[in-house]
């Protein structure tokens, strides 16, 4: 009988076969989704984290910023007056938004270049090198407000000996704290002062640089600034990406410093019955986390503070995701 007069169940396969392109595809699905299942399982840790402390507070955040909110009495609708009140009529955002945005680009670009640079020179020690990374690493060991106090009594417009120092060379001796102009520079400097956790970073990167491209470049007659340009930066430059991240994300942290300088250089150290308004001397201290903490447990504003933590949250997206986007042009290239 020829295969012609077959009847069509015994001409073809059944489509039902264990070997048919439908099993196979079940089969394949299945195992995707068992295998997505499963992935799920192992992220499921990290995710609840994500969710109850990120996603949660974020959308909570938003919420509030729409809302009349004091903590005490039940939410109620607002709308944008929130952000309307903290863009336009709240006298201190803008100031606030100016002093932190300094931060970000001047202390950070400060601690990242100084903390790089003693990096290459205690690498370069040949003796001594433990005494000297030692010597570095122990003001970040100091508690901020320790610190913080250590340095507006040195830099004391009237009795500090950095200050008689500068009189005694003949230099002229800033007002530091209580002046406008040098608080956020005097800041700076003790920011720079406790660069022994960027030290130690960077001295692990340039130690892991291969030192056969040190040689072949100096083979090739390429001076130290060659060498630095077109070797190390190239070398350690998701360890420079890392630095300037973070430091700007702890600049739009920044709050204890100015806030204890802030202060102790006006006389006012609070207690009960005294009311301190954060930024003096005129403003210049005066950061976004301030105004957070000063407008949601001074003035029971939870409104206008969770738009101020809104606007915190932006710019440092913003940053991360231009440093991230543009890390090649900020560290130069090896070519």
């Amino acid at each position: 009988m020829s295969t012609d007069t077959l009847p069509a169940t015994e001409a073809a396969p059944a489509a039902s076969g264990p070997g048919s392109t439908a099993t196979r595809r079940n089969t394949l699905r299945s195992r995707r989704r068992s295998n997505a299942l499963r992935t799920l399982a192992f992220m499921s840790p990290w995710l609840i984290g994500f969710g109850f402390f990120f996603v949660y507070p974020l959308v909570s955040t938003v919420y509030f910023s729409l809302m009349k909110y004091d903590g005490l009495n039940a939410p109620e609708w607002r709308g944008l007056a929130n952000w309307e009140y903290v863009f336009t009529s709240f006298p201190q955002f803008w100031p606030a938004l100016r002093n932190t945005l300094w931060l970000c680009v001047v202390m950070v670009s400060c601690r990242v270049v100084f903390g790089l640079g003693i990096g290459m020179l205690i690498t370069k020690i040949k003796t001594g090198a433990g005494i000297f990374r030692t010597l570095f690493y122990l003001p970040f060991l100091a508690p901020p407000v320790a610190a913080t106090l250590a340095f507006v009594f040195l830099l004391n417009p009237g009795t500090g000996p950095v200050n008689t120092l500068l009189e005694a060379i003949g230099l002229p001796a800033p007002a530091w704290f209580t002046d406008p102009a040098w608080a956020k520079p005097a800041l700076t400097l003790l920011a720079v002062w406790g660069i022994g956790d960027l030290m130690v970073i960077f001295m692990a990167a340039l130690l892991d640089v291969p030192k056969e491209q040190y040689e072949a470049a100096e083979l090739d007659g390429a001076n130290a600034r060659q060498r630095f340009r077109h070797i190390t930066l190239p070398n350690i430059s998701p360890i420079i990406l890392f630095a300037v991240v973070t430091g700007i994300i702890g600049a739009m942290q920044y709050y204890t410093q100015p806030i204890v300088a802030s202060k102790v250089a006006s006389g006012v150290m609070g207690g009960s019955g005294v009311t301190f308004v954060p930024g003096y001397p005129d403003d210049s201290t005066l950061t976004l986390p301030q105004l957070v903490y000063s407008l949601g447990f001074s003035q029971f504003n939870y409104g206008a503070a969770c738009v101020v933590a809104l606007v915190l949250f932006a710019f440092s997206m913003a940053f991360t995701a231009l440093l991230m986007r543009r890390r090649g042009g900020l560290i130069g290239s090896g070519d």
